[in-house]
């Protein structure tokens, strides 16, 4: 009899204790479908840029609050750094449209009076004039062509073997003619070695450089070009004896659009240097300045030495 009680009583414990488990269960499923419903509302509101309301304490619905506010702030800062980016390309085609109407205007006007003057001693200086105002306008619309490459997605770098010599006379000889205007000499001592790299781009990038270091030096001057290269990278350095850059600027030259006051009144748009920034980044390179005024500038492409 007593053992009949005591089964009787140990069947009754477990059918507790089951019973017990059996709610613990079923309100840890609820709790979880309770926690899944939080953070899909929490999601919604994350999507709509709501910021949520945070009460901070050690409990994981606030970590994931705090995680998604992040979020929102991210996502806020990346929309409107986009809206300004938008509003930036607005105006630099406006700025283009407006200066190109100008040259073009006079091509037309020029042109017009070439048609009906036809003495030999006015030709020579109104074509003059068409010649001038031809290259003005091909420079703006250059200007235009190269802001549309990040616009667009064109820079897709194929990094292959290539001659560094190759790379440097090529890109010499694309601004040769600049050069020659203001009897700009060259001094390039060639290094005869191979590298890894996108040769369209990466010419593309030292052009920007050395057109930049013709525009902004004085006539017979000198340009060096020197190759150096280490351990992880190489290195392609240009310097001139231009007019430098003031310290406080070389941070925000190879930002988009930034041009100094002291050269508004040179053509540019702003857009060389930032080109030259992003063409090495995507090669997993960079670029860095050493410049001082009235002292000319030191550019400095380093690339990753892969072979």
């Amino acid at each position: 009899m007593d053992m009949e009680i005591i089964i009787i009583l140990i069947l009754f414990v477990c059918n507790i204790v089951l019973l017990i488990c059996g709610i613990r269960l079923w309100l840890n499923c609820k709790d979880y479908r309770t926690t899944l419903n939080l953070v899909l509302n929490y999601l919604d509101m994350a999507l709509s840029e709501k910021e949520l309301p945070i009460i901070y304490d050690e409990k994981i619905e606030s970590a994931i609050k705090a995680k998604l506010n992040e979020i929102i702030e991210i996502s806020r800062i990346h929309r409107a750094e986009e809206n300004s980016n938008q509003k930036m390309v607005l105006s630099l085609l406006s700025n283009i449209v407006h200066q190109v109407r100008t040259p073009l205007s006079n091509i037309m006007l020029y042109t017009g009076i070439l048609e009906e003057t036809l003495q030999i001693e006015d030709s020579k200086r109104i074509v003059e004039k068409i010649y001038l105002q031809s290259r003005k306008l091909d420079y703006f619309m250059k200007e235009l062509v190269r802001s549309s490459h990040l616009e667009t997605e064109m820079i897709s770098v194929n990094i292959q073997e290539e001659e560094v010599d190759k790379l440097i006379l090529e890109s010499c000889q694309e601004v040769e003619l600049s050069a020659l205007k203001k009897k700009i000499i060259f001094d390039i001592r060639e290094c005869g070695k191979k590298a890894k790299f996108d040769l369209k781009w990466t010419k593309e990038a030292l052009i920007n450089l050395l057109d930049n270091s013709i525009k902004y030096s004085s006539e017979n001057s000198l340009i060096t070009i020197r190759v150096f290269f280490y351990e992880s990278f190489f290195c392609i350095q240009v310097t001139d004896q231009g007019i430098g850059i003031d310290e406080k600027e070389q941070g925000a030259i190879f930002k988009r659009f930034y041009r100094s006051e002291k050269v508004k009144s040179q053509d540019g748009l702003g857009i060389g240097l930032y080109l030259v920034r992003e063409i090495l980044e995507r090669q997993g390179g960079y670029v860095k300045v050493k410049s001082s005024l009235n002292n000319g500038s030191t550019f400095y492409m380093y690339l990753p030495n892969v072979l």
